[in-house]
C-alpha cells in the first residue's frame, strides 16, 4: 500500500504533516503542526511494504512502540523529547520535538570535519545523554553522525532515533536473534557476539569523535567483511586530527570492555579540556577483573592504548561468525537537541595541553599581598588570581580562563600562569602527557624534555620544547619558531604552572623573563573576581 503521509496529510486528527526532513530504512520524519496545541512538531511515519507480511508488520510496529517507549523513559535535555504516539490506518507514529538543524552527518558532508574545541562539546554532551539513557536501563546502540543533531543559532546538540535501542527487561531483536546497528560504529563485543552494556555505547561515541574530527571512520573499508574485521581485529589508528583529545579517543576505543574508558572519565577530561584549553592528565588504569583476558599492559597514566589485537585465529572467526548475522539497521530521526553554551575561551596559546580545570578556591594560607622586588626593565604586579611576581615593564596582562597571561607588544614574548587542583601523577606526570600529545598540536615540535626538579622544595617538573610557532592570521603574534620555557609544582593545596615562550631568535631573553618571573613568583590570595 502506498504512504499516507502524503504532503497535507492529517495524522490522528491533529497533527498536519509538512515536507520530508529526514528518511531511513524503517522510517520517515515529517515536519508537522500540531493543530490543537498551534506548534511545529516532527512526525516520524513507519514503513509499510505492498509486499509486507503480518508478521513483519508486528515486528516493525513493536519495534516502534519500543523506541517510544525507552525515549519516554529518558529526561534530559541531550536526548530528543517525546510528545505523543498515535496510530493512523493501524500503523504508529511517533511526535517529538522539532528543533531546526542539521545531522552531524550532513555537517560533515557539507563543511568538512569540525574542530577540535566542537569535538570535545559534541562529545560532552553525547556523555549526558548516554549518561541518562544508562541510568533508565536503556542501550541506544546506533550513536553515529545521522543520529547526532545540531540546532542552528543556539548550537544545541541532541541524541536521537532510539529505534534499536535495548530496554532493560524489554525483548529486542537482536535476543530474536538478529544482529542490527551500523558496523562501523558498533563495538567490538557486539560484533563478535557478546553482550551488550553501557561501554558498547562509549565505543561508538569514540568512533563518533573520530568521524567528528577528520571527516570519515576509522573502521570505514569497501566491504561489509573489511568493517568487522577491522572493528574486531586490525590496528586501531586514531586520526591525526585528535590532537588534544587523543587521551579520550583512544580510552573509548579500548576493545576490551573492562579496560574501556568510563563515561565519567571521558567527560571530566573533555569538560576540563573545554574549560582551560588544555587537556587533563588521564587517570592512571586500575585494572579490575575482566571477564575476558586481554594481554594489553597496563596504562602509565598517559592514554589508554588500544588492547592488543585478538590471536589470528579467534579474531576471523568472531569476524565470519558476525558477518553471518549482520543485518543493517533503517535510520532516521527528528531535529531536537539540547542547548549548550557556545566556547567563548581564547584561542589556546602555545602552553602545553598538560593542565587541568582550574576548581574553584579552597581556603589556603597564603597572604592577600606580598612583596616582591623587581629588578631593573622589570615591575612588581599582585595578580587578582592568585600571586605576584615581577614582570618585564611594558608588558599587558591578558585573563584568558583560567590562565593568566602577560604579553609584550605585539605578543612577541608571553607569560604564562595557571593554578589548579593538584593533578594526578603529579607535575611530572602531567609535564609527560602533555609532551606525549605535543606532536599532534604543535607543528615542527622538537627539542622536547621533560625532567623531574623541585622548587624551593616542592616537588615540580620542567619541560622545554622548540616549535613551528603560529599561523598567519591567527592574532596570536609574530609567526616564527618558538622556545617554550615550562614548569610546574605543587604548593599548598595547589598546583602552579609559570612558562614562557619566547621567538627562537631571542631565547636568552626569553630565559631571563623565565627565569626573573620563577624567582620572584609567590602565591597570594585570590579576589573574587580576576
Amino acid at each position: 500500500m502506498g504512504t499516507f503521509a502524503a504532503h497535507g496529510g492529517l495524522i490522528a486528527g491533529r497533527y498536519r504533516l509538512g515536507r520530508r526532513i529526514g528518511r531511513g530504512g524503517m522510517g520517515t520524519v515529517w515536519r508537522a503542526t500540531d493543530e490543537l496545541l498551534a506548534r511545529e512538531v516532527a512526525v516520524k511515519e513507519l514503513h509499510a511494504g505492498d509486499q509486507q507480511s503480518a508478521q513483519e508488520a508486528q515486528a516493525q510496529h513493536d519495534r516502534m512502540l519500543r523506541e517510544a517507549r525507552a525515549v519516554a523513559l529518558i529526561k534530559h535535555p541531550n536526548v530528543i523529547t517525546l510528545h505523543d504516539i498515535v496510530e493512523q490506518d493501524g500503523r504508529p507514529w511517533i511526535v517529538m520535538e522539532l528543533v531546526d538543524g542539521r545531522s552531524l552527518s550532513d555537517l560533515l558532508a557539507a563543511d568538512g570535519p569540525v574542530p577540535v574545541r566542537e569535538a570535545a562539546r559534541i562529545g560532552l554532551a553525547m556523555l549526558g545523554a548516554l549518561g541518562a539513557a544508562h541510568a533508565c536501563g536503556v542501550l541506544h546502540r546506533d550513536i553515529k553522525p545521522p543520529n547526532v543533531l545540531l540546532e542552528a543559532g543556539s548550537g544545541r546538540v541532541v541524541l536521537t532515533d532510539f529505534g534499536i535501542a535495548q530496554v532493560s527487561g524489554a525483548t529486542t531483536i537482536t535476543e530474536a536473534g538478529a544482529f542490527v546497528g551500523s558496523p562501523e560504529y558498533t563495538a567490538p563485543e557486539r560484533m563478535s557476539g557478546g553482550p551488550a552494556g553501557p561501554e558498547s555505547d562509549l565505543w561508538s561515541l569514540g568512533v563518533l569523535l573520530c568521524t567528528s574530527l577528520s571527516g570519515a571512520s576509522p573502521f570505514h573499508r569497501d566491504s561489509l567483511g573489511g568493517i568487522l574485521h577491522a572493528v574486531v581485529y586490525d590496528e586501531i589508528r586514531p586520526p591525526t586530527a585528535a590532537g588534544p583529545l587523543l587521551p579520550v579517543v583512544r580510552g573509548l576505543l579500548e576493545r576490551d570492555p573492562e579496560r574501556r574508558m568510563s563515561a565519567q572519565e571521558a567527560e571530566r577530561l573533555l569538560r576540563g579540556y573545554l574549560e582551560s584549553g588544555r587537556m587533563p592528565a588521564p587517570a592512571p588504569y586500575t585494572p579490575t577483573a575482566p571477564s575476558v583476558p586481554t594481554p594489553a599492559a597496563p596504562s602509565d597514566g598517559s592514554a589508554r592504548p588500544a588492547a592488543a589485537p585478538a590471536p589470528p585465529g579467534r579474531g576471523r572467526m568472531a569476524v565470519m561468525a558476525a558477518l553471518a548475522v549482520v543485518t543493517l539497521a533503517g535510520m532516521g530521526g527528528a531535529v531536537a537537541a539540547l542547548m549548550l553554551d557556545r566556547d567563548t575561551t581564547a584561542p589556546a596559546d602555545d602552553k602545553p595541553p598538560h593542565s587541568a580545570t582550574a576548581g574553584p578556591s579552597r581556603p589556603s594560607e597564603p597572604p592577600t599581598s606580598a612583596s616582591v622586588t623587581a629588578p631593573d626593565g622589570y615591575h612588581a604586579v599582585q595578580d587578582p588570581a592568585g600571586f605576584a611576581l615581577a614582570v618585564p615593564d611594558g608588558f599587558t596582562r591578558s585573563f584568558e580562563p583560567p590562565r593568566v597571561f602577560y604579553y609584550s607588544p605585539g605578543k612577541e614574548f608571553r607569560i604564562g600562569v595557571l593554578i589548579q587542583d593538584p593533578q594526578e601523577g603529579g607535575p611530572i606526570g602531567s609535564m609527560r602527557s602533555s609532551a606525549a600529545l605535543a606532536p599532534d598540536r604543535y607543528p615542527g615540535y622538537r627539542q622536547g624534555k621533560v625532567e623531574r626538579t623541585d622548587h624551593l622544595g616542592h616537588r615540580a617538573a620542567s619541560w622545554e620544547f622548540v616549535w613551528d610557532g603560529f599561523n598567519d592570521g591567527d592574532n596570536m603574534g609574530p609567526s616564527g619558531a618558538r622556545h617554550t620555557y615550562d614548569i610546574a609544582w605543587d604548593e599548598g593545596d595547589k598546583m602552579y604552572d609559570v612558562w614562557v615562550s619566547a621567538p627562537v631568535g631571542k631565547t636568552t631573553e626569553g630565559k631571563r623573563h623565565f627565569d626573573t618571573a620563577l624567582s620572584t613568583f609567590v602565591r597570594t590570595k585570590p579576589v573574587s573576581s580576576p
